[in-house]
């Protein structure tokens, strides 16, 4: 009987987790979009889309009727995370320095993009995402002040601002020298010999599926990513259709892996390294808005996969 008793908050949770993505899920690529449109990062915006998530679906618990425009709402959530951030941010020690975001990136020409992530980046946090509601989503001044939990005469004098705004084109960074270990990784890689690359990674490494999974430790990321990337999984659903490759590429001053398979990259995955060794690998397979816009900044081929095993 206490098994049972343990077993029913679970079982619970994965019904309403269940219920709760039928609906927010197909929102998914929009959430993704503000983000990238606030962070100004590819990375940071996956990242801040699955937190909003993960804060929308714990909020749900506690409110007594449903959004009635869970869209707006989504924003919202995502809107309050943001600036909270940016306060967060402004209230750091003097001398603390944090790093930038990246400029804007999308399939649009380069010299557009660069104009238009100078523009986002002058605005203040307000600013920029009551700039965004309002000419990217098409949201109405009330919505928008709701969203950003403050007036429509504040949002009106916040767009006035925003658009006045002039811009200067940021320079190009530099190529990134990429540590030896990451070439070494794809030789491994792509002769398929799982003990160099186990040997490459530290003890305590992680393979993360942002939002998805974690595999901990070298000899999971082995027995459960690695191996099933480089031969197949049958089991999980997933067989090669071509030997895998694995190719490094510099994307804004970042090194990256590629993962083909055949004529598409499957895979685009970040890496942090220590010395000899790799640390950490965030693979975004199930982040088709961030594996999509890499691809696309990059002129490669792709194909994307959904938000988890099945949903694509």
């Amino acid at each position: 009987m206490s098994t049972q008793t343990d077993e029913q908050p679970s079982g619970a949770i994965q019904a309403s987790w269940r219920r709760f993505l039928d609906t927010y899920e197909p929102l998914r690529p929009d959430l993704y979009r503000y983000c990238r449109n606030l962070t100004r990062s590819p990375w940071d915006a996956e990242d801040m889309a699955q937190e909003t998530i993960a804060r929308a679906f714990a909020s749900l618990a506690i409110m007594a009727d449903p959004p009635r425009n869970p869209r707006a709402w989504l924003f919202r959530v995502a809107s309050n995370l943001w600036l909270n951030r940016m306060r967060q941010a402004r209230e750091l020690p003097v001398g603390f320095s944090p790093e930038l975001p990246e400029p804007a990136t999308s399939a649009e020409p380069r010299s557009t993009r660069e104009a238009a992530g100078t523009l986002l980046g002058q605005l203040s946090p307000q600013e920029r995402a009551a700039l965004v509601l309002k000419d990217a989503f098409g949201l109405s001044l009330e919505e928008v002040a709701e969203a950003l939990s403050t007036t429509t005469g504040a949002i009106k004098a916040a767009l006035h601002r925003g658009r006045g705004r002039l811009l200067t084109p940021d320079p190009d960074r530099d190529a990134p020298v990429a540590p030896a270990v990451l070439d070494a990784f794809c030789d491994a890689f792509n002769a398929r010999d799982l003990d160099r690359l186990t040997a490459l990674l530290l003890d305590t490494a992680t393979l993360e599926y942002p939002g998805f999974k974690i595999e901990s430790g070298a000899g999971a990321v082995r027995a459960g990513s690695l191996q099933g990337t480089l031969f197949g999984c049958p089991e999980g659903g997933y067989d090669l259709v071509a030997p895998p490759r694995c190719e490094l590429r510099a994307h804004r001053g970042e090194s990256i892996f590629l993962w083909w398979s055949g004529e598409e990259v499957h895979a685009v995955v970040r890496v942090e390294v220590d010395g000899d060794r790799i640390t950490r690998l965030r693979n975004y397979y199930h982040a088709p808005e961030v594996l999509s816009e890499v691809c696309r900044e990059l002129d490669v081929p792709f194909r994307t996969h959904g938000y988890r095993p099945g949903s694509a």
